[in-house]
């Protein structure tokens, strides 16, 4: 029988571990920062050999954080052998597998595995959870909102959502809102959040960019002389040359239903400088009504921009889940009539759809390329005979996918609705702008009632 295992202080400095750990030790002036501080409070797990030196086989890298940090002493769990250590490892994950833990729970038990040394592969591999699964569990453990939000009994996936916009306190807001009353559309609504996220990271960047060349950022221009800013395409200079960009002195910054911005150039003070404009108000003998929108118009154009950019979002969800189906072991059942289906009643699914989407969603290892006709699927193919359906499955889905554009609800089609039909029947949680699509099927008539 293998000797109980001791507790003892040890000088980490003493300690051997493995030559590649010191490689992949990741680290970080935090970790150091709170191993200074705290110390190690979670024992190390090692064995000491027959010559005397004690091995670490669990907590490599709070070893290398000690020394680091100036520890001269950790406590290490000295056990009699590398099987010993492993029982300890063993008795702890047959704890999480024997109790009802809730997902806090779970997170909780995967952390405390993780500060012993053990990794999210071999988590996962104990446990019989996914390694996908396990590295959410300790990323948002690691965070304070993430560990709030479990703390509070959200999922893991949740939790993580609220990790990952940790100190935005509008969009925290948001998210527990979602959690609370959709949480079905927390998907969906944390997509929107990281692509306005990104949209304004990159406002700012423009606009920081623009000031730093000395130009100033102007909210609107025009193209006549009732105009206080003239945008330079529609001014010309004193010698009635065309104005160039180099005469801007401002800029109008647009921002399109994609978050992407596009800054034009501006002349403000434009009469002072000695610019005129180049053309002239004409209404053409028209008796349109001029002014500006109705609030009727202006809802209509609100809800246009809104409707258009929650579709942009969701595409970005829509292809992560089709990514997510097709790495699983077994294709999602029906698979075979729903690409029969879509190559006999939507031929452009098999022919006009995009190899880096299909690519993508198949989970493909590939390289950007330039040359003409690049097909990452077919290289992908052309590599392995393997299940053959994953990347059949994938390319249907890309050809559905170049069907559907940013306005598709305001014109939705069969193709359309079969496609994200499908995608719901595989457990889809569709957005509400995706559900207008599905919402937008003709009602049968009598005729086809009655047959």
């Amino acid at each position: 029988m293998n000797a109980t295992p001791t507790l003892e202080m040890i000088d980490p400095a003493t300690l051997s571990v493995e030559t590649n750990v010191r490689k992949d030790a990741g680290l970080t002036k935090e970790f150091i920062a709170s191993i200074k501080e705290h110390g190690v409070l979670v024992p190390v797990v090692a064995h000491r050999k027959e010559d005397g030196t004690v091995h670490v086989l669990m907590g490599q890298r709070r070893t290398l954080g000690s020394i680091e940090a100036g520890r001269t002493s950790i406590p290490v769990l000295v056990a009699g052998s590398p099987e010993e250590a492993e029982r300890i490892v063993t008795q702890v994950v047959e704890n999480i597998q024997r109790a009802e833990l809730t997902e806090a729970d779970e997170a909780d038990a995967y952390h405390q595995l993780s500060l012993i040394g053990v990794s999210a592969a071999a988590i996962a591999k104990k446990t019989g959870r996914t390694k996908t699964t396990v590295e959410s569990a300790l990323k948002a453990k690691a965070s304070d909102a993430g560990a709030a939000a479990l703390g509070k009994g959200y999922t893991i996936e949740e939790a993580l959502i609220m990790a990952e916009f940790e100190g935005d306190e509008d969009a925290t807001e948001e998210l527990e809102s979602v959690i609370m009353d959709e949480p079905d559309q927390l998907l969906h609504v944390a997509q929107q959040l990281r692509d306005r996220r990104e949209s304004a990271a990159a406002l700012a960047a423009l606009i920081a960019e623009l000031e730093a060349k000395g130009k100033a950022v102007v909210e609107d221009a025009g193209h006549y002389a009732d105009e206080e800013n003239l945008y330079v395409s529609a001014a010309k200079r004193a010698d009635g040359e065309p104005a160039a960009e180099e005469d801007a002195n401002a800029y109008v910054i647009s921002t399109d239903y994609r978050g992407q911005h596009n800054a034009k150039p501006v002349i403000t003070g434009w009469k002072e400088m000695g610019f005129t404009p180049k053309y002239e108000r004409y209404d053409g003998g028209s008796q349109a009504k001029k002014g500006p929108m109705t609030d009727e118009q202006k809802s209509e154009r609100k809800t246009l921009i809104a409707n258009n950019k929650a579709m942009e979002s969701a595409t970005k969800v829509r292809r992560e889940f089709v990514k997510t189906l097709l790495a699983r072991k077994q294709a999602p059942k029906g698979w075979q009539y729903f690409t029969v289906h879509a190559i006999t009643h939507h031929s452009e699914t098999a022919s006009g759809y995009e190899g880096k989407v299909a690519a993508e969603m198949v989970g493909a290892k590939f390289e950007e390329s330039n040359a003409w006709a690049w097909n990452p699927l077919r290289e992908h193919v052309a590599k392995t005979t393997a299940r053959p359906e994953f990347p059949l499955i994938a390319l249907v889905c890309a050809g559905y996918e170049k069907t559907i554009a940013k306005d598709s609800w305001r014109s939705p089609g069969q193709t359309h609705r079969d496609y994200l039909t499908q995608l719901v029947t595989w457990g889809y949680t569709p957005s509400e702008v995706e559900q207008i699509i599905l919402d937008s099927a003709k009602p049968a008539t009598e005729d086809e009632t009655a047959a």
